[in-house]
């Protein structure tokens, strides 16, 4: 099945005003496809997954529509809706340590999507745990199955908190920055998994991420967004090879590269903007050296530029054109 997301927006009541932390989410994730969501720390790509799945609770409220097998899941009744978490769609969340349960051994955190999606009894439900710590690559799984989450190292973790969103073989995984703090080792072995699952189940992925080098090895397409907006998509070959968008291309801009002279690294100038104030027109221009009169009056709409690729940028035709990446 595929996902189609229209629209979503998200918005936060705060004591400063409303806080809009997702706006007019467009996505397409095909069967079988790893799509990156990658931007700066608060520019929505957490909020856009929890919304997907539902998660967002007052004073938050969303709109918009996610269409996943013909069905609504923003206007499903929550008993239909619980059918389909941990079944079809599952998610894996940024910190295993606060998403585990601390006071319950790993196996039975294991089990309990077990008891909520499958007619498995309780033998049953013991070897597909054992099963699936196998999977994920933790060693001494019979035993592990026993320990809490705070015997597990980080790594560890994260491979238990896969091993409960694959328990029912769904067929998109959301993953929130699911290598977060995690050693390149470990990073590698964990990205590695996630793609051979992906092709044994036939699952796609919508992997959250700030990290261009995990982009590039793991995903077919990629959107990047900025302050809750999606600003640019494309195949990661393409965007990597010629962004259309300043921001993309102060992003790649801003990766340490093998081989290049000595020198500082680049950055984007300036600050990503509140939420609750949002510049008027693009909300970059005030980082961008391209910004017009035009960029700062009115906001540029996220459209079509070539084959595949998708551009929010009223000088995207310049910012193309540029040589090499700042």
């Amino acid at each position: 099945m595929s996902l189609k997301v229209r629209g979503l927006t998200t918005t936060f009541d705060t004591p400063r005003g409303t806080a809009i932390a997702t706006a007019d989410i467009d996505l397409d994730i095909a069967p079988g496809e790893v799509l990156g969501l990658v931007g700066e720390s608060g520019s929505g790509k957490s909020v856009t997954l929890r919304s997907i799945m539902r998660l967002i609770r007052e004073p938050g409220r969303v709109s918009g529509r996610v269409e996943w097998g013909g069905r609504d899941l923003l206007a499903l009744p929550d008993e239909e809706l619980r059918r389909i978490r941990g079944r079809e769609i599952a998610m894996i969340f940024q910190e295993p340590m606060t998403a585990l349960n601390p006071v319950l051994q790993v196996g039975l955190q294991i089990e309990e999507n077990l008891i909520a999606h499958t007619s498995l009894n309780r033998r049953e439900r013991r070897a597909r745990a054992l099963e699936l710590m196998n999977t994920v690559g933790i060693p001494a799984a019979e035993r592990r199955l026993q320990e809490y989450p705070h015997q597990f190292s980080g790594g560890m973790r994260q491979r238990a908190m896969i091993a409960i969103a694959l328990a029912c073989s769904p067929k998109l995984l959301l993953a929130d920055e699911p290598t977060t703090a995690l050693d390149v080792t470990i990073q590698d072995q964990i990205l590695k998994l996630l793609l051979q699952l992906r092709d044994q189940l036939s699952m796609s992925v919508v992997l959250v991420t700030h990290d261009l080098g995990v982009v590039a090895a793991t995903c077919d397409r990629m959107a990047v967004m900025y302050a809750g907006r999606i600003v640019e998509t494309g195949t990661v070959a393409n965007v990597f090879a010629q962004p259309h968008h300043p921001y993309t291309r102060g992003l790649l801009g801003s990766v340490p590269r093998g081989h290049a002279v000595r020198s500082m690294l680049a950055s984007i100038d300036g600050t990503p903007p509140s939420l609750t104030a949002l510049p008027t027109g693009c909300a970059f221009h005030p980082r961008c050296s391209l910004a017009t009169d035009h960029c700062r009056t009115a906001r540029p709409p996220l459209v079509s530029v070539s084959e595949g690729r998708m551009s929010a940028c009223f000088r995207q035709r310049d910012v193309a054109a540029m040589e090499g990446i700042l």
